[in-house]
Parts: C-alpha cells; sequence; structure tokens
C-alpha cells in the first residue's frame, strides 16, 4: 500500500504545472492547487499582503503536496475509507472536493445502504464503506472509477464548455476520463468505440 505522501506526489505529477484555462471554474492552478484555495488556506507565498495568480506561480510541488495531505486527505478524514478505495477517493477529493465524497455516498446507496448523499464522510458512510469493501473486496475500487467516470461525462453532458476535458479534438478519450480510468482495471476501461459512443451527442 502507498503512503498517502506518495497518493499525493502522483496527483501533482497528474497535475502538472501552472494553467489558467477560462472554461476552467477553478481559475489559476499550478500543481492541482487552485487560487481558491490558496485564499481560503491563507497562502501569501509573495508576502504582499494579496493572494492573486502570482502566489498561485511561487507555489512548489512539495508545498502542493503538503496542501493536499493536509486538507485533502487528512481534514475529510479518508483514512477511515478502506485502503483499496483511498488512492481514488483522494485524487477525486483534489479535483471536485466533497463531490468525492458524494458520488461514493450515491454509489454505496446503489449498493443497499441508506446513506444522505451530503458530501460528508461521516462515520455512517465509513461503516458502509468497509461493509461493502467486505462484501465485494475485489470490485469497489472498480465500481468507483466507473462511477467517477460517469460523474466526469454527467458534467460533460451539462456544461459544454467543460467538454473538452472529457473528449480530445481528434474524439479521443479526454484528460477527465483517463484520470477516471487509471484507477479502474484495464477490462473495465471503455473502448475507444465505446468512448465515441458515449460522446456522439455532443456534436
Amino acid at each position: 500500500m502507498q503512503t498517502v505522501t506518495e497518493i499525493a506526489r502522483e496527483i501533482v505529477a497528474r497535475e502538472g504545472g501552472f494553467v489558467n484555462d477560462p472554461d476552467d471554474p477553478g481559475g489559476a492552478t499550478r500543481h492541482g492547487v487552485t487560487i481558491g484555495t490558496l485564499r481560503r488556506l491563507g497562502i501569501d507565498a509573495t508576502g504582499d499582503g494579496q493572494v492573486n495568480e502570482a502566489d498561485v506561480r511561487m507555489l512548489t510541488e512539495a508545498q502542493a503536496v503538503e496542501i493536499f495531505v493536509r486538507n485533502y486527505f487528512e481534514a475529510p478524514g479518508l483514512a477511515a475509507l478502506p485502503e483499496p478505495l483511498q488512492p481514488s477517493v483522494f485524487d477525486m477529493y483534489v479535483n471536485a472536493g466533497s463531490n468525492a465524497i458524494a458520488i461514493l455516498q450515491r454509489l454505496l446507496n446503489e449498493m443497499g445502504h441508506d446513506l444522505a448523499v451530503d458530501g460528508v464522510l461521516g462515520s455512517l458512510t465509513a461503516r458502509a464503506a468497509q461493509a461493502a469493501q467486505a462484501a465485494a473486496p475485489a470490485h469497489l475500487a472498480d465500481a468507483y472509477g466507473i462511477a467517477r467516470r460517469n460523474y466526469y461525462y454527467a458534467l460533460a453532458d451539462n456544461r459544454p464548455a467543460s467538454r473538452k476535458y472529457a473528449r480530445r479534438q481528434d474524439g479521443g478519450k479526454g484528460g477527465w476520463i483517463k484520470r477516471a480510468e487509471a484507477f479502474i482495471s484495464p477490462r473495465f476501461h471503455l473502448t475507444e468505440a465505446a468512448h465515441k459512443a458515449r460522446v456522439a451527442a455532443w456534436g
């Protein structure tokens, strides 16, 4: 089992360097850390009394790892989840905040549990996840990864500006889909034909 820090380093590597895509609601981002996160945490790297794009640009990989571990793993209590599930939920929490837990709660409800879908990892959600892992130890992580993939497709269905994250210009799988499938066993990856059929309605 990887350590939390090792998982965080992989997330930082996956996120890449500085971007400021006008179609991304997160705004200026470096190593996956958004300007909104820096403002929320009060990280003024330049020391000028403001948190702006300059502070984002100064963020190091090591700082990003520390932010992710403290605020996206420890703070939401992801250690309470089954170990095989932790990397994917952690990665999704960095990418989509509490939606990562809401996706898990909806999945667990589909498996017969009765949880409020509130995006909070409380004791009921943690126990349900542990029970689901015990019942289907070879499948829960894949099921969560597939639910993540479906979430991304649905998000792009409803927000045309985000479709470029789910589908490349040549029609192949975009970054969101590849990110979800990085945590899904290869046998459950969509074929390129199935992916293109899924996004065909986007035009």
